[in-house]
């Protein structure tokens, strides 16, 4: 486990503790043993950081379900056994990261499988827009549902949008200043003009933003007549998700990215129960 993954884990676990669980240390000093147990049908994701935190307070844990297992309602995930104040006082900081991490990851399994019916060649991707301190765990809660992580910080790759652009005297010397330093750069664009400037200059990969599934084909075939086509990868992004994700699987691209995987995020139901 990587170690600000583990350092992030500590510091969940101290602010819902906080100076003590004292409901939990009304109890009398026994070992108990408790079941974490899944309430609707999903893929399980997280399961690693559950077991640390239990297991950083003395306690044992056997997994029954491996991270990108499917479950259905009422099944064991995993058994707890140890002090019942050191079980209760981790109960909901291993639950609402497994939680969040197994809605991501059944969001973003959903999400892939409606792409290959269609398209298997075009691959999801996750965004930025993850909740402070959690960025680790939502990217990673994207992979075990099949899709990809992406950029994980500012400093990964050079992804040139709107503001950039605006806060530039233009795009055409944005990107080139961009390509003298770096070999692989990102370009948001939201129109034909655009898309044609960032191609040419060398863009690795080009966002069509906020751009419908019919536009974004227009744009990959005046791509194709200039011979630019194959030279640069195409991304599709804004507004995409279940009920339209087929369409823009269709339409051509290779990447389509989706924010609401991480931003809009609908935990699995799952709870904890002592036997």
């Amino acid at each position: 486990m990587h170690a600000s993954a583990k350092k992030a884990l500590e510091t969940f676990l101290a602010e819902d503790i906080g100076k003590g669980d004292i409901t939990s240390k009304l109890l009398p000093r026994k070992k108990i043993h408790a079941d974490i147990i899944s309430r609707q049908e999903g893929i399980i994701a997280g399961v690693q950081y559950a077991r640390e935190i239990f297991v950083s307070k003395k306690c044992r844990v056997k997994i029954l379900k491996k991270d990108g297992w499917k479950v259905k309602p009422n099944e064991k995930i995993m058994t707890i056994s140890g002090p019942a104040y050191s079980i209760l006082s981790c109960e909901r900081t291993a639950l609402n990261l497994l939680s969040r991490m197994s809605g991501i990851a059944t969001q973003t399994n959903l999400l892939v499988r409606l792409i290959r019916t269609v398209n298997p060649r075009v691959s999801l991707y996750s965004t930025r827009k993850t909740a402070p301190g959690l960025r680790i765990f939502d990217k990673e809660a994207v992979e075990i549902g099949g899709g990809h992580k992406h950029r994980m910080s500012l400093d990964e790759m050079v992804m040139i949008k709107d503001n950039h652009i605006a806060g530039s005297d233009s795009l055409l010397n944005l990107v080139r200043q961009a390509k003298r330093k770096y070999k692989k750069i990102e370009v948001e664009v939201e129109n034909f003009q655009d898309a044609i400037i960032a191609a040419k200059e060398g863009a690795s990969i080009i966002m069509l933003d906020n751009m419908r599934p019919l536009q974004i084909s227009k744009v990959i075939n005046v791509l194709k007549r200039l011979g630019l086509r194959n030279k640069v990868k195409i991304e599709a992004s804004g507004g995409i998700y279940t009920d339209n994700i087929k369409s823009y699987a269709k339409s051509g691209v290779d990447m389509i990215s989706v924010g609401k995987l991480t931003s809009s995020v609908s935990g699995l139901d799952l709870s904890l129960e002592v036997s």
